[in-house]
C-alpha cells in the first residue's frame, strides 16, 4: 500500500481519537497521546508538521498498528 504523502498531524491525531487515543502533553511542537491497552499503556509522539514526513508517518503507523493489532492498509486507508 502507497503511503499518503500529504497527512498533517491534526488529521493524524483526529483518526487516533476515534480509535481510543487521548492527548497527555505537548511540549513545543510534538504532542503525546496515549491509550490504555490489555498488554499496558501506549504512547505514540506526534510531531505538529504538515505535512509529516513520510518516514516519520510510517514509523507511527507501523508501532500504533502494532500495539492495536490493525492492518497497516486500513490504517492508510483511513487517513
Amino acid at each position: 500500500m502507497k503511503v499518503p504523502r500529504d497527512v498533517h498531524a491534526s488529521e493524524l491525531i483526529k483518526l487516533l481519537k476515534r480509535y481510543g487515543y487521548i492527548v497527555t502533553r505537548q511540549t513545543g511542537s510534538h504532542i503525546r497521546l496515549s491509550k490504555r491497552l490489555e498488554s499496558g499503556d501506549h504512547a505514540i509522539t506526534i510531531p505538529n508538521h504538515r505535512p509529516i514526513k513520510i518516514g516519520t508517518l510510517q514509523a507511527i503507523a507501523k508501532d500504533v498498528c502494532s500495539a492495536n493489532k490493525w492492518s497497516i492498509a486500513t490504517f492508510y486507508a483511513e487517513l
